[in-house]
């Protein structure tokens, strides 16, 4: 890893698998401040497991994750939910609920017992809403909103946690071409201009290439980290088509690649 940059999250020596099966093993890499990234590869290879380890859900087969210079293991789950929020791959269905209530899930961490909001609470709730254009939304139910509104919502409850990492697994899964951009452009603009460390898996790939700071791709066992244009200049992302020219179609089309 490089020395010279300040990591928010790293993975020393990471092996991650189920049963017989291992994913990838003795990982070594770091994400850093400010950074926004896209974590790609085929089905199976690890995305999901790996940002749930990351977020404390998994455990590793071996190697440690080290969140803002501390051993993840050595963190109390308290302390867990300070630093990093996870958005989760499930469609959001949820009823009886207000806006401002389920983005007030996001101040668990720092309420009482009772879960009882305080003014600051509050004011992190409303702060959260605005960032992501949904202010007017506060008082309506979950039921009533779009699928583009419903993840804004569920970004704003990750922002309301105000941690410093920000895990996303496939974000815009549910959404149609235009409200995918909306949602990367936002989670970029958070990542450069809160300084948050924001990764998120996805099938995207015009999206990744495009938008992201940096990528991280995973294809059979091995990790590999870097720009867009250093990862197509070194022929690392051609590995997972056939047609190698598809990656380059993706950026000028837009399309969505499923592999």
């Amino acid at each position: 890893m490089d020395t010279q940059r300040i990591y928010t999250i790293e993975l020393h020596g990471l092996s991650l698998g189920y049963g017989d099966r291992i994913l990838f093993e003795n990982a070594d890499i770091g994400f850093g401040w400010g950074e926004f990234t896209a974590l790609i590869g085929r089905n199976g290879t690890g995305k999901s497991t790996l940002l749930r380890t990351i977020a404390a859900l998994n455990r590793p087969l071996k190697g440690e994750v080290w969140l803002s210079g501390k051993p993840l293991s050595e963190l109390s789950s308290r302390e867990i939910a300070a630093r990093i929020s996870f958005v989760s791959t499930d469609e959001v269905r949820v009823t009886n609920l207000k806006v401002a209530d389920v983005v007030g899930l996001g101040r668990a961490p720092y309420t009482n017992w009772f879960g009882t909001l305080s003014a600051d609470d509050r004011q992190r709730v409303s702060e959260a809403l605005a960032l992501v254009g949904m202010s007017g939304f506060a008082r309506k139910s979950m039921d009533t909103l779009s699928d583009g509104e419903r993840q804004r919502v569920m970004i704003a409850r990750a922002l309301a946690q105000d941690t410093p990492v920000i895990l996303l697994d496939e974000p815009t899964a549910f959404l149609d071409l235009p409200n995918k951009y909306e949602i990367c452009l936002l989670l970029r603009e958070l990542a450069h201009k809160q300084g948050k460390c924001i990764l998120f898996s996805t099938h995207d790939l015009s999206i990744a290439l495009e938008m992201c700071d940096t990528i991280a791709m995973i294809d059979d066992g091995r990790f590999y980290y870097g720009t867009a244009a250093g990862l197509i200049a070194e022929g690392t992302i051609q590995h997972l088509f056939d047609d190698t020219s598809i990656c380059f179609d993706a950026v000028t089309r837009g399309v969505r690649l499923k592999f």
